[in-house]
């Protein structure tokens, strides 16, 4: 029988945690101040995990993302926690089988989501939304981060996994690029556009005067899909995205937050503010 292993986070999951429980505790609080009976606003979590993980740092239980929004002193009016994994469904499961405002589903977001769970979240039926969207890799598609923008009711944390891309996609020569791998970037921007942000021509010239494409810089690419979120997905508020550092400093993934509220960004950049040191 297979034993449930919780995932080992570094101190900057720990603190990516900490803004979107902080984030998630001013949602409520505003929220819960409507007063309309027919108003409701959820939280959902597409990649959930187990409900807790182990701090490398520490060696200690770290409460993950469902179990610090279940504990919220304002907590959300419902609940929907996805995970691929059996045995951390199972978990979630056990952690909420008190609670009947809570929906644990068992498969893959990228369905889930438009099949299950966006649609209930109806802006004109006074239905609301906080989103996360925290994916281990490239292992999102791009069309549940355009449909949570086109529908106005959402608002979504997003792990852009930039240490995946350089990794995997974003190889100093393009050429030498696995097609499978330009299909999960594709996948996830949406589209091929992002090799135009991601590569420049190069002043070498290899054989035959064939041209070279050279990789840009993370920032660069930040800078294109916060661009993207706006004028593609219709978010009209999305600040500058947090940079996540490991331990070496290098950028593991850029922390996004997207909205149609200026108050809503207003909050995040001060708490982005807050933990960015």
């Amino acid at each position: 029988m297979k034993k449930l292993k919780y995932y080992e986070i570094g101190y900057w999951s720990e603190v990516k945690l900490d803004i979107i429980k902080e984030y998630a505790s001013a949602y409520t609080k505003i929220m819960s101040a409507q007063k309309s009976p027919t108003f409701e606003y959820s939280y959902i979590d597409a990649f959930a995990g187990a409900g807790k993980h182990i701090s490398k740092e520490t060696g200690s239980f770290v409460p993950g993302s469902p179990s610090n929004a279940l504990n919220l002193d304002k907590p959300f009016k419902k609940y929907h926690f996805i995970d691929l994994n059996n045995l951390k469904v199972a978990e979630l499961e056990r952690m909420a089988k008190e609670r009947d405002n809570v929906k644990v589903y068992n498969g893959d977001c990228n369905k889930i989501l438009p099949d299950k769970i966006l649609p209930l979240i109806d802006y004109g039926k006074y239905k609301r939304a906080l989103c996360i969207l925290d994916p281990y890799g490239l292992h999102l598609n791009w069309e549940i981060i355009k449909t949570a923008g086109a529908m106005k009711s959402i608002e979504i944390f997003l792990n852009f996994p930039v240490m995946d891309i350089n990794m995997n996609v974003l190889k100093h020569d393009i050429r030498k690029v696995a097609p499978e791998q330009i299909e999960r970037m594709n996948a996830f921007w949406g589209d091929e556009s992002w090799k135009n942000i991601g590569y420049v021509k190069s002043n070498q010239q290899v054989l035959f005067g064939e041209e070279v494409n050279e990789k840009t810089s993370n920032v660069e690419l930040e800078k294109g899909f916060r661009n993207r979120l706006k004028e593609v997905a219709g978010f009209k508020y999305v600040p500058e995205p947090m940079p996540m550092r490991n331990s070496n400093n290098a950028i593991v993934y850029y922390l996004y937050f997207a909205s149609q509220k200026p108050t809503a960004q207003h909050i995040v950049k001060n708490i982005f503010e807050k933990y960015s040191n």
